[in-house]
């Protein structure tokens, strides 16, 4: 227990590297605001957010930063992300047994046109067998989907958001896929308070019946901003509160154990093609590697891309910017 995670699991730039200003950029939300650490004394960066991966129209879209969640176990990192619906759409792809009733039209591996605005992709929720919800995409419902489950809800404009859903099996006209899993973890603001109560499997079996495993959420913020994290020795209600720090208002826990949590961003040379040489694990010791989603996996997942917003479209990604203090 206690000590310090080791040298560079918290990256930071004193430098703090930022977008390129665009005169007539594209509408965006605000930059996120600092995390308040939960351990003091804070270590250099922890809750600095920092631009990631390649620029939309010159700003970034995805930010990310690093926080430890607990005083007791203060080695360990959990990653954040935010991500901006205005700059980047979300994708709901296949896996290959994950939730199966295939053939689905987005499946990995990524086609060359994906690679070619791809700025990240994370782990989704559990088997369908445990996940207590539904699947829904393509305009199929590979599992029904079932009201007060939590649902990470993506839009045909391809913005999302966490919902407790509430339609049944009746899916708005505007909406392109639906991924169940449990209950929420963070609603209307506050922590559910079932994360502190009743059997830890509730929230999902884990290896030798640990409460403090990997586990990973996403969330959506008041002004529409979707909030990834995952960390090693998290408890559910540890999840909750660092999705609450975030900026959550909603959240919900997707995949746990550490063969099944990762986030990866790219930065891809030149506004290149993404691929699993660019890129960068959200957290230094997520176990899985980048090229399990481009070479094919059997779990199913959400891809993050680039919009096409038009004429001011910037080469270079966020890290390769001038620095500003």
């Amino acid at each position: 227990m206690g000590g310090k995670p080791p040298k560079g699991a918290i990256a930071f730039s004193s430098k703090r590297s930022t977008p390129t200003t665009v005169a007539a950029g594209p509408a965006h939300l605000p930059a996120p605001r600092n995390l308040k650490p939960f351990v003091t004394p804070a270590l250099p960066g922890e809750g600095v957010w920092q631009p990631q991966g390649r620029l939309v129209d010159g700003l970034a879209g995805l930010y990310t930063t690093s926080i430890r969640p607990s005083n007791v176990y203060s080695s360990l990192v959990t990653g954040v992300a935010w991500m901006d619906p205005k700059l980047v759409s979300f994708t709901l792809f296949a896996g290959g047994q994950e939730p199966g009733h295939g053939p689905w039209q987005n499946m990995a591996p990524f086609t060359t046109s994906q690679e070619a605005s791809l700025v990240a992709a994370f782990n989704s929720g559990f088997r369908m067998q445990d996940a207590r919800g539904g699947w829904y995409s393509e305009g199929r419902m590979a599992y029904p989907l079932v009201n007060g489950a939590a649902s990470f809800v993506i839009y045909k404009n391809g913005s999302a958001n966490v919902v407790n859903w509430t339609g049944g099996l009746n899916v708005p006209s505007n909406v392109a896929s639906v991924r169940q899993n449990l209950s929420l973890i963070v609603d209307g603001g506050k922590v559910n308070p079932a994360v502190y109560s009743g059997s830890f499997s509730d929230w999902g079996a884990t290896v030798n019946n640990a409460v403090l495993v990997w586990r990973s959420a996403v969330g959506v913020t008041k002004d529409g901003a979707i909030i990834y994290a995952s960390g090693d020795g998290l408890s559910v209600g540890e999840l909750a509160q660092v999705m609450l720090r975030a900026g959550a208002v909603r959240a919900m826990e997707m995949d746990i154990n550490s063969y099944w949590t990762d986030f990866f961003y790219f930065n891809p040379p030149n506004n290149g093609l993404a691929g699993p040489t660019n890129a960068t694990k959200l957290v230094y010791n997520m176990v899985r590697p980048p090229q399990r989603y481009f070479e094919g996996t059997a779990r199913d997942f959400i891809a993050v891309f680039a919009r096409n917003l038009g004429a001011n479209t910037a080469s270079g990604s966020a890290t390769a910017t001038a620095a500003a203090g």
